[in-house]
């Protein structure tokens, strides 16, 4: 009797069995998902199979019919076979991508990049404050599409770099904020040495710290940028050396009697700042680099520059060539960094300065 209860209850499995293979087959073929999620339930629920059960079953199932379509058609010029190859098929591209980055030139520029591109993007503003391990991590989970940052070969290597240098390398040629008390100190510095007396302040989180402390300069750093200035005028370090296209933004939006932008050294080192894209976004990279190259190629890049960054009237404040330069190396710079494309930096690196 046993016996024979077995033989029958593997009859029927083996019914059940084909049963679910054609639904599951059916599902597959026609590519119609909900109507395949609704059958998986029912068959989970008809056969006790657990979802990582099913999972590995289905697969199975998914693998021999999809290469029995090959085969299939490989031997059959037949144009009534219907494929499951899926392979060819992509989930729609969304056409709207989230950015941290605020009303800005790196966001005009974006927007015109977009532009250029013909891509249909709208770009939609993230509210969220971050510092710049939260925004790669929010990239790499995929939450926001595009940031910008100095970079660093660790950041290329993390998320997608589109590299077309956003400030020409003004990033790179650095002032600094320091204590008014001080400007006679720093007015004595005239060689690298001289430099080394002093510290600098720095926000952990940027590459700028590691760069400084590559070239053997003392560095106090903080997790928080806005502390950094009640950090200086505390005593805590020297000085706070920012871009020289934002330092006076910047020293106006943390007003200080006791701090001052310094008028005689000029801090210099190829920290390139580029577009960061999440790496499930490369179509978007690609539209973002797409809309570059076309502006760098027919100038409007210089000309949106010149005229956002009000870059005539930096250098007559910031009088460049008459400060003592201090240049430092980039150790981490990458090796894919385009410094051969004169077109994409400006000048300021071949300058001797004050001697």
């Amino acid at each position: 009797m046993a016996i024979h209860l077995t033989a029958a209850m593997r009859v029927i499995a083996t019914g059940m069995m084909s049963v679910i293979r054609y639904v599951f087959t059916l599902t597959t073929t026609l590519i119609i998902t909900k109507r395949a999620a609704c059958w998986s339930l029912f068959i989970m629920a008809l056969t006790g199979l657990s979802a990582s059960s099913f999972a590995v079953f289905a697969a199975d199932i998914a693998s021999s019919h999809f290469a029995a379509n090959s085969n299939s058609n490989s031997n059959s010029g037949s144009s009534d076979v219907i494929t499951s190859d899926v392979s060819h098929i992509q989930a729609p591209i969304s056409k709207t991508i989230v950015t941290t980055i605020p009303q800005t030139w790196q966001l005009n520029l974006l927007k015109e990049a977009l532009r250029r591109s013909d891509s249909g993007y709208q770009v939609q503003q993230m509210s969220t404050q971050m510092n710049q391990k939260r925004k790669v991590e929010e990239a790499l989970a995929g939450t926001v599409d595009v940031f910008w940052s100095m970079t660093s070969k660790e950041l290329e290597e993390t998320v997608l770099p589109v590299r077309i240098p956003l400030f020409k390398g003004l990033l790179g040629n650095r002032l600094l904020i320091i204590r008014k008390a001080d400007e006679t100190r720093f007015a004595k510095v005239k060689t690298m040495a001289d430099f080394r007396q002093l510290k600098a302040g720095q926000n952990r989180y940027w590459p700028d710290a590691t760069i400084l402390e590559a070239n053997g300069l003392p560095v106090v750093t903080s997790y928080q940028y806005t502390n950094l200035y009640p950090m200086l005028e505390g005593g805590r370090f020297d000085y706070l050396a920012l871009g020289a296209q934002e330092i006076g933004e910047e020293l106006a939006s943390h007003p200080d009697p006791a701090l001052k932008v310094d008028s005689h050294i000029l801090l210099q080192y190829r920290s390139p700042a580029y577009f960061f894209v999440s790496p499930k976004r490369p179509e978007l990279a690609a539209a973002i680099l797409a809309g570059l190259e076309s502006m760098v190629s027919d100038g409007s890049f210089d000309e949106m520059f010149n005229r956002e960054l009000k870059i005539e009237q930096l250098y007559r404040e910031a009088k460049f060539e008459q400060r003592v330069i201090i240049r430092l190396d980039t150790p981490d710079l990458s090796p894919l960094t385009p410094i051969e494309r004169k077109e994409l930096w400006l000048d300021l690196f071949s300058m001797q300065g004050a001697k």
